[in-house]
């Protein structure tokens, strides 16, 4: 008996000092050794890649679009026909994200891409400028798998430019650089397409009115 509430006792040992340094090492020293590294190595990454204004404050994050509500003075984003109410709890104004998941050859979607291309007309002429509709490309009428997507082609931003001039009286030549200066190449010279994140290029439009 004694011989057996001695072995009973080693083992609860062993098991409760296993059990506190693997807490020490996978609950404490591992995810600061992680956090650590990623702090020092991808600052920017690892805190939710924050966007700030002139002023130092934190306006968003440049993983996730944000809408302007057609305020004409802004760049636009990709529409955000994904996005849907959350109906599980009501109690919080959530928005759901996720694609449309109509087919290439839905009527709905086939309306909504007719709809929207005649609003991407009709919002960005301006006096001197009225874009063509082979101008539009596909991402100013169709939203991303998310409903999130935070950037936009190159060819969108250029075709708001005159507009996004105009009604913040600035030359368009001075917008033109900005969306230049905002545009970004292919990851690694090779995957994905050129981009241009719209809440920085807003960011940086917003400093340049001193709105």
């Amino acid at each position: 008996m004694n011989n057996s509430v001695g072995n009973t006792a080693r083992l609860l040992g062993a098991g409760l000092r296993a059990l506190l340094v693997l807490t020490v090492l996978c609950g404490v020293l591992y995810p600061l050794a992680i956090t650590g590294i990623a702090q020092a190595a991808f600052g920017h990454e690892a805190n939710g890649s924050e966007v700030k204004d002139a002023a130092g404050k934190v306006v968003g994050s440049s993983l996730i679009g944000q809408s302007y509500g057609d305020d004409p003075h802004w760049f636009q984003g990709r529409p955000a026909a994904g996005l849907g109410k959350n109906t599980v709890n009501t109690q919080y104004e959530l928005l759901v994200s996720g694609a449309t998941n109509k087919a290439a050859d839905s009527p709905e979607l086939l309306k909504a891409v007719r709809e929207a291309k005649a609003k991407v007309l009709l919002d960005n002429t301006v006096p001197g400028y009225a874009p063509r509709p082979s101008q539009i490309p596909a991402d100013a009428v169709t939203s991303s798998g998310s409903g999130l997507d935070p950037n936009i082609s190159p060819a969108y931003a250029e075709l708001q430019t005159a507009r996004v001039a105009e009604r913040n009286g600035l030359p368009v030549a001075a917008v033109a650089k900005l969306v230049k200066a905002h545009t970004q190449g292919r990851t690694l010279g090779f995957m994905g397409e050129p981009r241009v994140n719209v809440l920085e290029l807003n960011t940086a439009l917003r400093a340049l009115t001193g709105k």
